[in-house]
């Protein structure tokens, strides 16, 4: 793949206010302006196109939480308006007609003695308008996803419940709670993000409106069911299913599967990791297949019964994501050098190349039924995710030259400083292309004249995923109080190729390490007017390793800040979430096969080597890189003399920095600038 979009039939511009913004009497931005955004998720759109759906969240009175509604836009109508009146509406979807809309969701219910309680449930309103009505409620299971069938009148559901369950909709016996307060833990994936796992298990259901009976499909299952969907005459049920002996201790599989008539097959994909299963049509599945965790994707075509096999794309530099069909191709979205784009795959075997959102990061992408109308989000560093509604036919493609339709934010953005990237490219000791991402202070002018402009770097974590052109506040936030910020998609990275992404493996605090001080040094050579004496560090998840690491390895930097980070890949190993068989193939065996590579790759070794002033932020719910390693850091830093202190968020999880509590997310930020300004 080149370093550039190939044209279709459009040119790719850039275009919309995330590209041009007044900065006029613009304020920069401020950890308390994060109350005042809107988010948008879960686009829904109905099969001709007239109706589009999505979920508006805006941050609790309380502070504590977020208020989501659904909203809807008319094809040809004016900007979209709310409608749904609940606070916690989401996943919205329109019947095959477009005359129904589901969401999940809870309303008030009258109760004895004339009180009211709260009912959650599946919930349908008319599209031309009307209340939301109650359609299902479920006593002792969770809806994990919803489809209809054509016939507009049944419901194909996953649902998520203990074994034993036979009717989540019956209220559970309630008996005297003699109970010891204890988890009974037997299988290797025993922890999840969020706390402990129980024996629930994602079934696979039916529901029939009219006659309001719940049916449960191929009953006895002894696995998950994973990304259920029907064919376009709705009399067959595409499924995966981990049906490994070791699933439940971390044995990386993934069968296809097909329910057609109460009869149970397996479409036959070899040893391989299949995914994503795609209807073509009635006898027909596309699906990405992997053959381990580390192998670079691959899309194959299968018949029904498995007895035909087409591969559309072998061993891809980008993993497919939200794929549809229109116009003969496959489409999806995936990591691309910075941004996040949209992609088209033919049919014939012929390759795939990028269409369009160079510049963005888009999601949620949906179309219509017969490939006219799209619509997806899309964001960047300037523009927190906007609605996009474009059209698109057989010899037009999606482009990123249309107008926004709807940014809820399009006020507070006028009042906001913000500043794209600049973007340029180096290269390592051992002659690596990286991909540098700069942002300048927000006083430029008054910074370049004093030449003593103080230099973030921002590790991203991973290692695999990818920064670029995405809504990321924390880097708008350190430009505005006049620090220049950097950073890098370092080795390990999506986006980039699949050998670029492995790199990495077996070489945590190497190439990683090492790329991310040559993007900052590159940043100190390039702009003569960042002072070499004012360098700060931050980093999240492997980013804070890294943090640590870059620390005992450098005493270059001012003041760190660390973010669930890991200190001690021995105790990590034992205490985090992720299971033995998954360690073992990130890290070339187990703790006593490959003693020397867990410690030697620890910080914790080499603490005594700090003398970087330390803040460590952590979570107590956090159970990819648990407490422990805050805690450890803390300990050690604190044993030999180094400045440090460590802020808790009680309750929080790894993804603090993302969907967190927005007070706990708002302070975080006031905690990181306030350290680096201590320092400063």
């Amino acid at each position: 793949m080149k370093r550039m979009f190939k044209s279709l039939t459009l040119a790719l511009l850039f275009s919309g206010s995330a590209l041009a913004q007044d900065t006029t009497a613009a304020q920069p931005f401020a950890p308390a302006d994060y109350y005042n955004l809107k988010e948008l998720s879960s686009l829904a759109l109905s099969a001709s196109g007239e109706l589009l759906a999505f979920e508006q969240a805006a941050v609790s009175d309380d502070r504590r939480s977020r208020d989501t509604s659904i909203w809807l836009h008319r094809l040809g109508g004016s900007a979209p308006q709310q409608f749904t009146s609940g606070k916690s509406d989401s996943s919205p979807l329109f019947s095959p007609n477009g005359k129904q809309l589901l969401f999940q969701g809870s309303r008030p219910s009258a109760a004895p003695a004339g009180t009211t309680k709260t009912i959650s449930g599946l919930y349908r309103i008319a599209t031309d308008g009307g209340e939301a009505t109650l359609l299902l409620h479920l006593e002792q299971a969770s809806i994990r996803s919803v489809e209809w069938y054509p016939d507009n009148e049944r419901l194909l559901l996953t649902l998520s419940h203990k074994p034993e369950v036979t009717d989540p909709r019956a209220k559970a016996d309630k008996e005297p709670d003699h109970k010891p307060d204890s988890d009974f833990i037997q299988y290797a994936e025993y922890k999840r993000q969020g706390g402990y796992r129980d024996e629930r298990r994602t079934t696979l259901w039916q529901y029939h409106i009219a006659s309001d009976t719940l049916t449960r499909l191929a009953a006895d299952f002894a696995y998950d069911i994973n990304s259920a969907t029907l064919s376009p005459n709705g009399e067959h049920i595409a499924f995966t299913a981990n049906r490994h002996p070791q699933a439940r201790d971390g044995g990386f599989a993934s069968d296809l599967l097909l329910l057609s008539k109460n009869k149970l097959s397996t479409i036959q994909t070899g040893d391989a990791y299949a995914g994503q299963p795609l209807w073509l049509n009635n006898n027909e599945l596309a699906y990405v297949q992997r053959s381990d965790s580390y192998a670079a994707p691959a899309v194959y075509v299968t018949n029904r019964s498995g007895s035909s096999h087409k591969v559309l794309a072998s061993r891809m530099d980008h993993r497919p994501s939200q794929m549809l069909l229109a116009h003969n191709a496959l489409w999806f979205i995936a990591d691309h050098q910075g941004s996040r784009a949209l992609f088209q795959l033919a049919l014939d075997g012929s390759g795939y190349q990028p269409v369009t959102g160079s510049g963005f990061s888009l999601s949620s992408l949906v179309a219509s039924s017969n490939g006219q109308h799209w619509a997806w989000l899309r964001d960047n560093e300037t523009q927190p995710a906007e609605l996009v509604r474009t059209t698109a036919s057989a010899t037009v493609a999606p482009s990123n030259n249309v107008a926004s339709l709807y940014d809820p934010n399009e006020a507070l953005l006028a009042k906001l400083q913000l500043t794209p990237y600049e973007r340029f490219t180096t290269v390592s000791s051992d002659g690596q292309e990286l991909d540098v991402f700069f942002l300048p202070p927000n006083n430029l002018a008054t910074a370049k004249e004093n030449a003593k402009v103080p230099i973030v770097l921002n590790i991203k974590g991973g290692p695999g995923g990818m920064w670029g052109h995405q809504w990321f506040p924390e880097n708008q936030l350190l430009a505005g109080h006049g620090y220049g910020v950097v950073f890098v998609n370092y080795r390990g990275s999506t986006g980039y190729g699949y050998d670029y992404q492995n790199s990495v493996r077996f070489d945590y605090g190497g190439v990683d390490y090492r790329d991310n001080i040559t993007a900052l040094n590159a940043v100190l050579e390039r702009y003569n007017w960042l002072a070499q004496d004012r360098q700060f560090i931050t980093g999240g998840s492997h980013g804070g390793f890294l943090t640590n690491w870059a620390t005992t390895q450098s005493n270059r930097f001012r003041a760190a800040v660390t973010q669930r980070s890991v200190s001690n890949w021995i105790s990590e190993a034992g205490t985090q979430a992720f299971p033995p068989l998954s360690m073992q193939q990130e890290f070339g065996g187990t703790l006593w096969e490959n003693f020397d590579y867990y410690w030697n790759r620890s910080p914790l070794q080499f603490a005594n080597q700090v003398t970087t002033p330390t803040l460590i932020i952590h979570s107590t719910s956090d159970h990819i890189t648990p407490i422990g390693q805050g805690e450890e850091w803390f300990y050690a830093l604190k044993a030999n003399n180094v400045p440090v202190e460590m802020v808790v968020f009680r309750g929080e999880g790894h993804g603090l920095s993302r969907a967190g509590k927005p007070v706990n997310l708002v302070e975080r930020l006031n905690q990181i600038v306030a350290w680096f300004e201590r320092y400063r």
